[in-house]
Protein backbone atom coordinates (compact mmCIF):
# COMPACT_ATOMS: atom_id res chain seq x y z
CA UNK A 1 0.00 0.00 0.00
CA UNK A 2 0.93 3.27 -0.28
CA UNK A 3 2.54 4.59 2.26
CA UNK A 4 1.22 7.87 2.49
CA UNK A 5 -2.11 6.10 3.52
CA UNK A 6 -0.86 3.71 6.23
CA UNK A 7 0.55 6.78 7.82
CA UNK A 8 -2.35 8.43 7.37
CA UNK A 9 -4.68 5.46 9.17
CA UNK A 10 -1.58 5.20 12.09
CA UNK A 11 -1.70 9.09 12.79
CA UNK A 12 -5.70 9.00 13.56
CA UNK A 13 -5.11 5.79 16.07
CA UNK A 14 -2.13 7.77 17.70
CA UNK A 15 -4.51 10.45 18.17
CA UNK A 16 -7.57 8.77 19.88
CA UNK A 17 -9.14 8.40 16.64
CA UNK A 18 -11.84 4.91 16.85
CA UNK A 19 -10.85 2.42 13.86
CA UNK A 20 -13.10 3.22 11.85
CA UNK A 21 -12.71 6.81 11.39
CA UNK A 22 -8.76 6.41 11.16
CA UNK A 23 -9.40 3.80 8.57
CA UNK A 24 -11.61 6.27 6.71
CA UNK A 25 -9.52 8.70 6.78
CA UNK A 26 -7.21 6.60 5.27
CA UNK A 27 -9.58 6.03 2.59
CA UNK A 28 -10.36 2.40 3.98
CA UNK A 29 -12.90 0.79 5.88
CA UNK A 30 -12.82 -0.50 9.29
CA UNK A 31 -12.26 -4.29 9.22
CA UNK A 32 -9.24 -3.24 6.56
CA UNK A 33 -8.23 -0.96 9.68
CA UNK A 34 -7.92 -4.09 12.05
CA UNK A 35 -6.10 -6.41 10.01
CA UNK A 36 -3.66 -3.72 9.62
CA UNK A 37 -3.86 -3.18 13.61
CA UNK A 38 -3.57 -7.18 13.81
CA UNK A 39 -0.59 -7.57 11.31
CA UNK A 40 1.83 -5.00 13.83
CA UNK A 41 0.58 -6.85 17.05
CA UNK A 42 -1.46 -3.29 17.92
CA UNK A 43 2.02 -1.02 17.40
CA UNK A 44 2.24 1.69 15.10
CA UNK A 45 5.63 0.13 12.71
CA UNK A 46 8.60 1.47 12.69
CA UNK A 47 9.24 4.88 10.55
CA UNK A 48 11.71 5.81 8.53
CA UNK A 49 12.13 8.86 6.61
CA UNK A 50 8.94 11.20 5.69
CA UNK A 51 10.53 11.31 2.04
CA UNK A 52 10.40 14.85 2.25
CA UNK A 53 12.58 17.63 0.89
CA UNK A 54 14.27 16.71 -1.80
CA UNK A 55 13.05 13.15 -2.16
CA UNK A 56 10.43 12.47 -4.54
CA UNK A 57 6.66 12.41 -3.41
CA UNK A 58 3.97 10.00 -4.93
CA UNK A 59 2.36 12.72 -7.17
CA UNK A 60 5.75 12.88 -8.89
CA UNK A 61 6.32 9.46 -9.24
CA UNK A 62 2.93 9.01 -10.82
CA UNK A 63 4.10 11.68 -13.72
CA UNK A 64 7.23 9.50 -14.24
CA UNK A 65 4.92 6.21 -14.77
CA UNK A 66 2.52 8.40 -17.02
CA UNK A 67 5.69 10.22 -18.69
CA UNK A 68 6.79 6.58 -19.95
CA UNK A 69 3.69 5.30 -20.61
CA UNK A 70 3.05 8.05 -23.08
CA UNK A 71 7.17 7.30 -24.34
CA UNK A 72 8.25 10.74 -23.36
CA UNK A 73 12.12 11.19 -22.83
CA UNK A 74 13.67 11.47 -19.24
CA UNK A 75 14.46 15.15 -20.06
CA UNK A 76 11.03 15.94 -20.92
CA UNK A 77 9.71 14.39 -17.87
CA UNK A 78 12.30 15.94 -15.73
CA UNK A 79 11.89 19.40 -17.05
CA UNK A 80 8.22 18.85 -16.24
CA UNK A 81 9.02 18.46 -12.49
CA UNK A 82 11.01 20.55 -12.36
CA UNK A 83 14.10 17.80 -11.68
CA UNK A 84 17.51 16.68 -12.67
CA UNK A 85 17.54 14.08 -15.66
CA UNK A 86 19.78 12.17 -13.00
CA UNK A 87 17.05 12.48 -10.79
CA UNK A 88 14.66 10.73 -12.75
CA UNK A 89 16.89 8.42 -14.25
CA UNK A 90 18.09 7.08 -11.01
CA UNK A 91 14.87 6.93 -9.70
CA UNK A 92 13.44 4.79 -12.34
CA UNK A 93 16.76 2.25 -12.44
CA UNK A 94 16.71 1.83 -8.57
CA UNK A 95 12.83 1.46 -8.24
CA UNK A 96 11.35 -0.25 -11.07
CA UNK A 97 9.81 -4.06 -10.48
CA UNK A 98 11.70 -6.84 -11.50
CA UNK A 99 10.06 -7.06 -14.71
CA UNK A 100 11.55 -3.71 -15.71
CA UNK A 101 8.23 -1.88 -15.72
CA UNK A 102 8.04 1.30 -13.76
CA UNK A 103 5.06 1.36 -11.24
CA UNK A 104 4.04 4.85 -9.46
CA UNK A 105 2.97 2.76 -5.96
CA UNK A 106 5.53 -0.03 -6.27
CA UNK A 107 7.98 2.48 -6.60
CA UNK A 108 6.93 5.06 -3.54
CA UNK A 109 6.82 1.97 -1.33
CA UNK A 110 10.30 0.73 -2.12
CA UNK A 111 12.03 4.22 -1.71
CA UNK A 112 9.66 4.47 1.60
CA UNK A 113 10.96 0.89 2.77
CA UNK A 114 14.99 1.98 1.82
CA UNK A 115 14.76 5.10 3.78
CA UNK A 116 14.07 2.93 7.12
CA UNK A 117 17.08 2.27 8.83
CA UNK A 118 15.27 0.76 11.97
CA UNK A 119 17.37 0.45 15.13
CA UNK A 120 17.49 -3.31 16.03
CA UNK A 121 15.46 -3.94 19.44
CA UNK A 122 17.76 -4.05 22.72
CA UNK A 123 16.53 -7.14 23.97
CA UNK A 124 17.44 -8.49 20.19
CA UNK A 125 20.71 -7.83 20.89
CA UNK A 126 21.71 -7.96 24.28
CA UNK A 127 20.88 -11.89 25.66
CA UNK A 128 21.10 -11.35 29.22
CA UNK A 129 18.81 -8.74 29.47
CA UNK A 130 16.26 -10.56 27.32
CA UNK A 131 16.71 -13.77 29.35
CA UNK A 132 16.12 -11.91 32.39
CA UNK A 133 13.05 -10.13 30.95
CA UNK A 134 11.51 -12.65 30.23
CA UNK A 135 11.76 -14.90 33.37
CA UNK A 136 10.21 -12.19 35.12
CA UNK A 137 7.58 -12.13 32.68
CA UNK A 138 7.10 -15.97 33.05
CA UNK A 139 6.39 -14.91 36.67
CA UNK A 140 3.71 -12.77 35.50
CA UNK A 141 5.91 -9.29 36.60
CA UNK A 142 4.54 -6.33 34.25
CA UNK A 143 7.11 -4.73 31.96
CA UNK A 144 6.74 -1.32 34.10
CA UNK A 145 7.60 -4.14 37.16
CA UNK A 146 10.40 -5.37 35.36
CA UNK A 147 12.01 -2.09 34.44
CA UNK A 148 12.15 -0.70 37.52
CA UNK A 149 13.68 -3.86 38.98
CA UNK A 150 16.45 -3.84 36.79
CA UNK A 151 17.49 -0.49 38.06
CA UNK A 152 17.84 -1.95 41.27
CA UNK A 153 19.66 -5.19 40.73
CA UNK A 154 21.98 -3.72 38.22
CA UNK A 155 22.72 -0.32 39.66
CA UNK A 156 26.07 -0.03 38.18
CA UNK A 157 25.11 -1.96 34.48
CA UNK A 158 23.55 0.45 31.84
CA UNK A 159 23.62 -1.82 29.51
CA UNK A 160 20.85 -4.11 31.77
CA UNK A 161 18.23 -1.54 31.36
CA UNK A 162 14.77 -1.25 29.35
CA UNK A 163 12.40 0.87 29.35
CA UNK A 164 8.57 -0.68 29.63
CA UNK A 165 7.85 0.82 26.32
CA UNK A 166 10.79 -1.27 24.95
CA UNK A 167 9.38 -4.19 26.71
CA UNK A 168 5.83 -3.82 25.35
CA UNK A 169 7.05 -3.04 21.48
CA UNK A 170 8.93 -6.37 21.53
CA UNK A 171 6.02 -8.55 22.62
CA UNK A 172 3.83 -6.89 20.42
CA UNK A 173 5.64 -6.36 17.45
CA UNK A 174 7.89 -9.64 16.07
CA UNK A 175 9.13 -8.14 13.55
CA UNK A 176 11.59 -6.18 16.10
CA UNK A 177 12.30 -9.77 16.93
CA UNK A 178 13.79 -9.74 21.09
CA UNK A 179 10.78 -11.37 22.49
CA UNK A 180 8.75 -14.49 21.52
CA UNK A 181 4.83 -13.21 21.09
CA UNK A 182 3.45 -15.98 23.02
CA UNK A 183 4.83 -14.35 26.12
CA UNK A 184 1.55 -11.97 25.91
CA UNK A 185 -0.31 -14.39 27.70
CA UNK A 186 1.56 -13.73 30.84
CA UNK A 187 0.92 -9.97 30.65
CA UNK A 188 -2.27 -9.32 33.30
CA UNK A 189 -4.74 -8.61 30.14
CA UNK A 190 -3.63 -11.74 28.38
CA UNK A 191 -4.01 -9.86 24.74
CA UNK A 192 -2.54 -10.77 21.91
CA UNK A 193 -3.06 -7.28 20.31
CA UNK A 194 -1.98 -4.24 21.76
CA UNK A 195 -4.75 -1.32 22.29
CA UNK A 196 -3.91 1.96 21.35
CA UNK A 197 -3.25 4.02 24.35
CA UNK A 198 -5.75 7.50 24.43
CA UNK A 199 -4.16 10.57 25.99
CA UNK A 200 -6.47 11.29 29.56
CA UNK A 201 -9.67 13.24 28.66
CA UNK A 202 -9.42 13.08 25.04
CA UNK A 203 -12.31 11.03 24.87
CA UNK A 204 -14.35 13.56 26.78
CA UNK A 205 -12.75 16.08 24.64
CA UNK A 206 -14.57 14.70 21.41
CA UNK A 207 -17.83 16.10 23.63
CA UNK A 208 -17.00 20.73 23.94
CA UNK A 209 -18.00 22.27 26.79
CA UNK A 210 -20.72 19.50 27.62
CA UNK A 211 -22.24 19.33 30.98
CA UNK A 212 -22.23 16.21 33.55
CA UNK A 213 -25.25 14.63 35.13
CA UNK A 214 -24.18 15.91 38.38
CA UNK A 215 -25.50 19.29 36.97
CA UNK A 216 -28.81 17.90 36.26
CA UNK A 217 -31.93 19.50 37.95
CA UNK A 218 -32.47 17.47 41.62
CA UNK A 219 -36.49 16.72 40.30
CA UNK A 220 -35.19 14.09 37.37
CA UNK A 221 -34.07 11.83 39.84
CA UNK A 222 -37.49 11.10 41.23
CA UNK A 223 -39.93 11.01 38.19
CA UNK A 224 -42.46 13.01 39.32
CA UNK A 225 -41.86 15.55 36.20
CA UNK A 226 -42.41 14.88 32.83
CA UNK A 227 -40.09 15.47 30.16
CA UNK A 228 -37.19 14.36 31.42
CA UNK A 229 -35.48 11.72 28.55
CA UNK A 230 -32.17 9.41 28.26
CA UNK A 231 -30.87 8.45 24.69
CA UNK A 232 -28.37 6.52 23.30
CA UNK A 233 -27.70 4.47 20.65
CA UNK A 234 -27.99 0.86 19.33
CA UNK A 235 -25.33 -0.16 16.95
CA UNK A 236 -25.63 -2.95 14.53
CA UNK A 237 -23.39 -5.03 12.70
CA UNK A 238 -19.98 -4.23 12.49
CA UNK A 239 -20.62 -1.32 14.24
CA UNK A 240 -22.08 0.69 10.44
CA UNK A 241 -25.56 1.11 11.54
CA UNK A 242 -27.51 2.34 14.63
CA UNK A 243 -30.55 3.43 15.29
CA UNK A 244 -31.83 6.27 18.10
CA UNK A 245 -33.25 5.04 21.64
CA UNK A 246 -35.15 8.22 23.51
CA UNK A 247 -36.93 7.16 26.40
CA UNK A 248 -39.01 9.08 28.87
CA UNK A 249 -38.46 8.92 32.96
CA UNK A 250 -41.75 9.49 34.13
CA UNK A 251 -43.84 7.26 30.99
CA UNK A 252 -41.40 5.03 30.07
CA UNK A 253 -42.26 6.91 26.53
CA UNK A 254 -40.36 5.53 23.93
CA UNK A 255 -39.29 7.09 20.37
CA UNK A 256 -36.46 5.67 18.38
CA UNK A 257 -34.37 8.21 15.67
CA UNK A 258 -34.07 7.10 12.11
CA UNK A 259 -30.35 7.16 11.35
CA UNK A 260 -30.34 5.74 7.75
CA UNK A 261 -26.95 7.11 6.44
CA UNK A 262 -24.57 6.43 9.97
CA UNK A 263 -24.47 7.71 13.12
CA UNK A 264 -21.36 10.62 13.21
CA UNK A 265 -22.17 13.55 14.25
CA UNK A 266 -23.42 15.42 11.80
CA UNK A 267 -25.77 13.05 10.84
CA UNK A 268 -27.27 12.35 14.34
CA UNK A 269 -27.79 15.70 15.50
CA UNK A 270 -30.04 16.71 12.44
CA UNK A 271 -32.03 13.49 13.22
CA UNK A 272 -32.18 13.67 16.56
CA UNK A 273 -33.12 17.23 16.13
CA UNK A 274 -36.16 15.96 14.21
CA UNK A 275 -37.37 13.87 16.40
CA UNK A 276 -37.31 15.87 19.80
CA UNK A 277 -39.55 18.62 17.64
CA UNK A 278 -42.41 16.47 17.19
CA UNK A 279 -42.91 16.77 21.23
CA UNK A 280 -44.43 19.62 22.54
CA UNK A 281 -42.58 22.47 24.58
CA UNK A 282 -43.79 21.05 27.67
CA UNK A 283 -41.76 17.49 27.58
CA UNK A 284 -38.28 19.01 26.20
CA UNK A 285 -37.10 19.61 29.34
CA UNK A 286 -33.69 17.44 29.48
CA UNK A 287 -31.68 14.97 28.06
CA UNK A 288 -29.53 12.52 29.55
CA UNK A 289 -26.64 10.53 27.18
CA UNK A 290 -23.36 8.58 27.33
CA UNK A 291 -20.18 9.75 26.38
CA UNK A 292 -20.50 8.90 22.53
CA UNK A 293 -18.87 11.10 20.00
CA UNK A 294 -22.10 10.83 17.85
CA UNK A 295 -23.43 13.83 20.06
CA UNK A 296 -20.07 16.55 19.43
CA UNK A 297 -22.74 18.82 17.97
CA UNK A 298 -24.98 18.88 21.26
CA UNK A 299 -25.49 22.51 21.49
CA UNK A 300 -27.49 22.34 17.82
CA UNK A 301 -29.80 20.37 19.27
CA UNK A 302 -30.31 21.87 21.94
CA UNK A 303 -30.37 25.48 20.09
CA UNK A 304 -33.27 24.12 18.03
CA UNK A 305 -35.40 21.98 20.67
CA UNK A 306 -34.92 24.52 23.73
CA UNK A 307 -34.16 21.25 25.43
CA UNK A 308 -31.20 20.73 27.98
CA UNK A 309 -28.26 17.94 27.56
CA UNK A 310 -26.27 16.32 30.05
CA UNK A 311 -23.95 13.65 29.59
CA UNK A 312 -23.28 10.57 31.86
CA UNK A 313 -19.96 9.42 33.47
CA UNK A 314 -17.77 7.39 31.60
CA UNK A 315 -18.33 3.43 32.08
CA UNK A 316 -21.86 4.79 34.47
CA UNK A 317 -24.44 3.39 32.27
CA UNK A 318 -26.63 2.90 35.39
CA UNK A 319 -27.00 6.61 35.12
CA UNK A 320 -29.15 6.30 32.35
CA UNK A 321 -31.02 2.75 33.42
CA UNK A 322 -34.09 3.67 32.17
CA UNK A 323 -32.82 3.87 28.71
CA UNK A 324 -30.18 0.87 29.35
CA UNK A 325 -33.24 -1.67 30.13
CA UNK A 326 -35.29 -0.09 27.18
CA UNK A 327 -32.65 -1.12 25.14
CA UNK A 328 -32.29 -4.61 26.04
CA UNK A 329 -35.97 -4.94 25.34
CA UNK A 330 -35.62 -3.47 21.70
CA UNK A 331 -32.93 -6.59 21.20
CA UNK A 332 -35.76 -8.74 20.58
CA UNK A 333 -36.75 -6.07 17.66
CA UNK A 334 -33.25 -5.30 16.62
CA UNK A 335 -30.72 -8.00 17.37
CA UNK A 336 -27.11 -7.65 17.88
CA UNK A 337 -25.20 -8.41 14.65
CA UNK A 338 -28.11 -7.49 12.45
CA UNK A 339 -28.04 -4.41 9.85
CA UNK A 340 -30.10 -1.81 11.24
CA UNK A 341 -29.89 0.01 7.79
CA UNK A 342 -32.41 -2.31 6.04
CA UNK A 343 -35.28 -0.45 8.74
CA UNK A 344 -37.60 2.15 7.43
CA UNK A 345 -38.86 5.20 10.00
CA UNK A 346 -42.25 3.47 9.45
CA UNK A 347 -40.75 -0.04 10.82
CA UNK A 348 -39.17 1.94 13.70
CA UNK A 349 -42.50 3.50 14.34
CA UNK A 350 -44.14 0.15 14.71
CA UNK A 351 -41.41 -0.88 17.13
CA UNK A 352 -41.58 2.57 19.20
CA UNK A 353 -45.82 1.76 19.32
CA UNK A 354 -45.29 -1.86 20.34
CA UNK A 355 -43.47 -0.98 23.22
CA UNK A 356 -45.44 2.22 24.22
CA UNK A 357 -48.44 -0.27 24.57
CA UNK A 358 -47.49 -2.51 27.05
CA UNK A 359 -48.54 -2.46 30.14
CA UNK A 360 -45.95 -1.98 32.66
CA UNK A 361 -45.98 -2.72 36.33
CA UNK A 362 -44.17 0.12 37.76
CA UNK A 363 -47.05 2.00 36.00
CA UNK A 364 -49.71 0.06 37.64
CA UNK A 365 -50.00 -2.08 33.94
CA UNK A 366 -50.79 0.77 32.69
CA UNK A 367 -49.14 1.58 29.55
CA UNK A 368 -46.66 4.56 28.83
CA UNK A 369 -49.29 5.58 25.97
CA UNK A 370 -51.83 6.30 27.98
CA UNK A 371 -49.92 8.01 30.66
CA UNK A 372 -48.55 9.94 27.88
CA UNK A 373 -52.11 11.20 26.71
CA UNK A 374 -52.89 11.83 30.19
CA UNK A 375 -50.07 14.57 30.39
CA UNK A 376 -51.19 15.87 27.31
CA UNK A 377 -54.95 16.50 27.83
Amino acid sequence: MVPEIFKTFWSGMAAGEFITDAAEAAGSYRKQGARWLAACGGVRPRRGRNLKGRCLTFAEREEIAIGIAAGHTLRDIAKALNRSPSTISREIARNREPSGRYRARSAHAAAYHRASRPKPSKLATNPPLRETVEKSLTERHSPEQIAGRLRLDFPDDPQMRVSTETIYQSLYQPSRGGLEHTLTRSLRTGRGLRRPSRKAGQRKNRIPDMANIADRPKDVKDRAVPGHWEGDLIVGKRNLSAIGTLVERSTGTVMLVHLPDGYKPEQTAPALTEQLETLPTSLRRTLTWDQGSEMRDWKSVSAATGIDIYFCDPHAPWQRGTNQNTNGILRQYFPKGSDLSVHSKADLEWVSRQLNERPRKRLEFRTPIEEMEQLLL
